[in-house]
């Protein structure tokens, strides 16, 4: 059964939050049913009713065509379509860059550098949430907790593809996330040089 998720308009104002809730890993979905469920459940198949995978035991060289207008990434072996997986790519200020890329890197357990949490040192309890340390500054007593991004495929700079949340519409900070199960998938299916393209 596939759940539809109505936001909570009256729980997204999170106190001390100076960011848009609606991109906050705090918001709060209501089911069809009533039931409440968190982002933070990281429940990534509640918005994913389009990815398979029909790709083992085909030949052919590994291609991939992401549309981000329709956030799906299409997982070609030569000219055969053996694969889509939903995606969640870059927010407003955050633009997927478009183009023709090749995969750079492969990083099974990959570690943001740039985006996650402070924490504290002594307790690990968070201290500021959805950071960019290029722009938030560490609080005293703080240390850097990079955002996990299992899976990872480099296209062009900081941006690949990677596991990650999905909650139904661009979220990111430009990469593109896929469900953990697709991500790996594709980790396993492509190689480096592997073609990837972008497009609007």
């Amino acid at each position: 059964m596939i759940h539809r998720f109505v936001p909570l308009i009256g729980m997204l104002l999170l106190a001390g939050c100076a960011r848009d809730p609606r991109y906050s890993s705090e918001t709060l979905y209501l089911t069809d049913r009533g039931g409440v469920v968190s982002i933070r459940d990281h429940s990534l198949d509640h918005f994913d009713n389009v990815s398979y995978w029909d790709g083992d035991g085909v030949a052919g060289a590994p291609y991939i065509l992401i549309r981000l207008g329709e956030q799906k990434a299409y997982f070609y072996k030569g000219n055969q379509l053996v694969g889509v997986s939903a995606i969640s790519t870059g927010r407003e200020g955050f633009d997927t860059p478009t183009g023709k890329f090749r995969i750079i890197q492969k990083s099974k357990d990959h570690v943001s550098s740039l985006y996650g949490n402070y924490v504290d040192a002594k307790t690990g309890e968070v201290v500021m949430s959805d950071v960019d340390t290029r722009v938030d500054k560490r609080p005293p007593g703080a240390v850097f907790d990079g955002a996990k991004m299992p899976y990872f495929m480099r296209i062009v700079g900081g941006y690949g593809m990677h596991a990650g949340f999905l909650p139904g519409y661009p979220a990111s900070h430009g990469c593109i996330r896929m469900p953990e199960r697709m991500a790996k998938i594709f980790f396993e299916n492509v190689e480096l040089k592997t073609p990837v393209e972008i497009v609007p």
